[in-house]
Order: structure tokens, then sequence, then C-alpha cells
């Protein structure tokens, strides 16, 4: 399973997903026994490496595909696999292009998809492997019962990530309330919630792969992530160090792009928030800004938010603002600060009680 890909390969897999007209056409060339070369993309550039072939210019049904395949030569489809522009085509990319693969139409859809940004289907007749090339990738596809197999088994993953993920994130929002938060909190809900993000990220490409195929698995992965990334995200503006020229985006970027053996070190996580990153400083108190416990009180606007937290600079001085002091604050209003004054009382109960009970 190919995590952090290319746009451009989940565009073509989307593509070619079960459910799909395409897909459909590429299955009855493996049930007629048949290998074939699929070009997603009739532009200037395609048609230049185009020998010979016949004009069809037809509308792309999966019968007209198979039965085209029957012959020898490679077919192009419109951009859209809308329409079908030639079929029984050869091929001529620079011999001068790379190439690891083996067989002549494999070599020839590694060379195509290399020289030109355009989708390459090749069919297998001897092994009947669908497997889709698009610029320096890639990816042959699996049968649909195997992708289910492996997308229940991360879809589990995934549900045990995030029961520890939600543990750590309450224990968190008790330590805000009591002003007790250390560096290695914050370092810890971090590393979850990214470990969770990649096993999303994981589950989610096997969800394009499977296409229809994939329906419930996708709304099972939304359920489970709903909320996750904003909070990740609140979590960084809530700690990143303020003092220096680094921005929560920037933070947030490069939390994304850590090997996972780097994800695991503590340390690690703090130093992309410039928070104090020696094991001896993982104990320092901080305070957050309050962007993540405001963004649990109902009906709050995001721009409200970001008038509290600039106007106080902290979470503890919000909560220990009255409410004449919170209707101050531009945009907030005497009805909407008795509701954060209320909002935030019930949150540290709760939380207190969750994590002393």
């Amino acid at each position: 399973m190919v995590t952090r890909r290319d746009a451009a390969l989940v565009e073509s897999l989307a593509a070619v997903a079960p459910g799909r007209p395409l897909r459909e056409g590429v299955d009855r060339i493996i049930l007629a026994n048949k290998g074939a070369l699929i070009v997603v993309g009739d532009s200037p550039e395609v048609l230049a490496i185009c020998s010979g072939g016949l004009l069809i210019d037809a509308e792309f049904t999966p019968q007209r595909l198979s039965e085209l395949a029957k012959m020898d030569g490679a077919i192009i489809l419109s951009s859209d696999a809308s329409r079908i522009a030639r079929a029984n085509v050869h091929l001529v990319p620079s011999p001068n292009v790379p190439t690891v693969e083996a067989g002549t139409r494999h070599r020839t859809a590694e060379r195509v998809a290399r020289s030109i940004d355009v989708p390459v289907i090749s069919v297998s007749e001897d092994l009947s492997i669908i497997a889709v090339y698009r610029n320096d990738h890639k990816h042959q596809l699996e049968e649909t019962p195997r992708l289910l197999a492996r997308a229940n088994q991360a879809l589990s993953t995934l549900e045990r990530y995030k029961m520890r993920l939600d543990a750590v994130s309450g224990s968190l929002s008790a330590l805000e309330v009591e002003d007790l938060v250390t560096v290695r909190d914050v370092a810890t809900v971090l590393q979850r919630a990214e470990m969770v993000r990649r096993i999303a990220e994981e589950v989610d490409g096997y969800t394009i792969e499977l296409g229809t195929d994939g329906r419930l698995v996708l709304l099972q992965l939304e359920e489970l992530m709903g909320g996750v990334e904003d909070d990740r995200r609140r979590v960084i503006m809530d700690y990143v160090n303020a003092g220096s020229r680094w921005t929560g985006d920037q933070a947030l970027e490069a939390l994304s792009a850590l090997e996972n053996e780097d994800l695991l070190e503590t340390s690690t996580t703090a130093a992309l928030l410039h928070l104090p990153s020696d094991q001896s400083a993982l104990d320092t108190n901080v305070s957050p800004r309050g962007y993540r416990l405001l963004s649990k009180v109902p009906r709050i606007p995001e721009s409200v938010v970001e008038h509290l937290v600039t106007h106080f600079g902290s979470l503890q001085k919000i909560m220990r603002a009255s409410v004449a002091e919170l209707d101050d604050v531009e945009g907030v209003g005497h009805v909407r600060a008795k509701v954060i004054k209320e909002g935030l009382a019930r949150l540290a109960e709760t939380s207190i009680l969750d994590r002393y009970s």
C-alpha cells in the first residue's frame, strides 16, 4: 500500500476503480484472457508518439473497449475516458526513457507515463494483472476481496489508535483547565494525532481503489476522523512558540513530513513547536492560548475565538475573565459572553471529573 501518494496517481486510480466504466471494460478484457495497453489522454503530446492505428472517435463503452483490445496495438481514450479516440496504435516513446519493466507492453507503458503526464493502464494477458502508471509511479491493482480485508484491518487499527488519542486529548483538556500542562503532554497528543492521521490516509487510499465497493469503509473512516484534523491544528496553534518566527502552518507541515521513526521521539515532536526538547526539559510547564478548548464551546465562530485569544493571550486569563470583560472583546457581546463563561465552566468540570473518576 502506497501512502502519501502523488495526487496525479490518486486521480488515475480513482478513474479505474470498481464501479467506473473504465474498470468494467478492463475487467472484460481480463475475462476474455486478453491483454491491453490503454492511454487515458489524446493530447498532441500523446498523438505525437502514436504510429498507425485506426481512428475510432466513438463513445466509450466497456464492450467496445474489450472488443478493441483483441487487436495488438494500444487504445487511446479521451482525457475523461468518455470517448475512444484511436485503437491498434503503435506507441513510440523515446527509448532513452529509463524503465525497469521486462515485458514489451509494460516497458512501453512505463516509458509513456514517464514521458507524458497521462495515466497509462497495462493489462497483462498471461498473469491477468492490471498496472496503472503515472509519471514515475506504478501501482498494481489488487482484487476487491483482498483490498476489503486490508481496509477492514486498517480500520480496526485506526479505531484502537483513535481511542488512545481520545484518552490523551481528554487528559490534556483537564491539565489545561488546571494549568498543569507540560511539553511532554503536548508532544504526546500530537504524536497520537499524527499516527491516527497517517493510518486514516492509508485507509483513504483503499477507499479510492475500492471505488463503489468501499462506500461502507469510507463512512466508517469519516465517522472516526470527525474533528481529528481540526483538533491537531488547534493543539499546534495553542502551543507553538510565539517568540520564534515559526508559524503553526510550518509546524503542521513539518509534523506531517516526519518519518515514522522520528515521530515516536517525544523530543523531536516538541522541537517542531520550538518548545524545549531536551529530555530534561520535557516536563517544563507550558500554557495554552485557548484555541482548542474555546472551539469546544457551541456556536462560537472561529473569528470570535481569534479575537478572544488575541485580547487575553492565554486560556487561563480567558477562564478567569468576567462576563463584562469578555463582553469588551470585539464580536462577543453580552449574550455570547455568558455562553462562553458557562461553556468553559462546564468543560472544566467535565474534564476534571473524567480525569479523576
